[in-house]
């Protein structure tokens, strides 16, 4: 099995992101040495609003006023390294989205300042909580939907208003909603759940964006990476865009589970042949 290296979503560091370890220099160093030909740097969007502070910048104590600075610094940092490595690799610089209750103003806000060559469409949040990290506010996030049918419901809802607003070069994990649901083969046998996954699916097709073929479940213990196989194969059978994200989060996890998410998508019939975002391709 032979594919180039490349990542549409990570180069999230210790920099920048309170999750994330290493510094942005040692992550893009890490890339070039491993031989990518190209990266997109999609560090978390800075939130406009107080209520939505990430978990470890709240508990750190971070005000919006210092989470704005620290973003303006990260893509000071990545044009940098842009330019530094232009002749070792190509990378577009990018951040990658929330969609929390008036994300739409805030995304905005952001392009409009920082002009980043391209965004991953990303949805973490419903109910304005923070779903996909501890599990008990993936549980309450059930709870505020009525069931987990329809949290999964919800969620591609949300997904389809940001991918027709902003229209993203790249729609990140696209069903990451099942991260905390053993069960979740079981939901693309309902028909409310799959034919809304279907329709966003249908509408990224329609709109020429890429599928982050995000194998960073597989690197944390996953069988399977996002996209689930259904909405892979129907990804595939409809020509939609697959291209990987390692989703790093520091220097030791760049590239982890490439060979395994490419060995997935090539069995079931999916090309390697990489799309590349188009720089400044989504909406303002």
């Amino acid at each position: 099995m032979s594919f180039s290296k490349v990542s549409v979503h990570g180069g999230h560091s210790g920099s920048f992101c309170g999750h994330a370890v290493d510094s942005l220099g040692d992550v893009v160093a890490e890339y070039v040495a491993q031989g990518f030909e190209w990266v997109c740097l999609t560090e978390h969007m800075a939130p406009l609003r107080q209520s939505m502070m990430p978990p470890e910048e709240a508990a750190a104590g971070m005000n919006v006023a210092e989470i704005q600075a620290r973003f303006e610094r990260y893509f000071e940092e990545a044009r940098r390294l842009q330019a530094l490595y232009r002749n070792d690799i190509d990378i577009l610089v990018g951040f990658e989205t929330e969609g929390y209750a008036g994300y739409e103003a805030d995304v905005a806000a952001l392009i409009a300042r920082h002009e980043p060559d391209m965004l991953v469409g990303s949805v973490h949040h419903l109910h304005n909580l923070l779903f996909d990290d501890k599990l008990a506010d993936y549980q309450r996030a059930v709870t505020l939907s009525g069931g987990i049918e329809a949290l999964y419901c919800d969620y591609f809802d949300v997904q389809l208003e940001l991918i027709e607003r902003f229209q993203p070069a790249v729609v990140g994990h696209f069903d990451l909603i099942r991260i905390h649901d053993p069960d979740y083969r079981q939901r693309w046998e309902v028909a409310a759940v799959r034919d809304r996954a279907l329709r966003n699916l249908t509408r990224i097709g329609e709109l020429g964006l890429i599928l982050d073929l995000n194998v960073r479940a597989l690197a944390k213990g996953a069988d399977e990476p996002y996209l689930s196989e259904p909405l892979m194969a129907f990804a595939i059978e409809t020509g939609i865009a697959m291209t990987t994200g390692d989703d790093s989060h520091g220097v030791d996890s760049i590239g982890k589970g490439l060979d395994a998410g490419v060995a997935i998508l090539e069995a079931r019939g999916g090309s390697s042949d990489w799309v590349r975002p188009a720089r400044g391709r989504h909406l303002k």
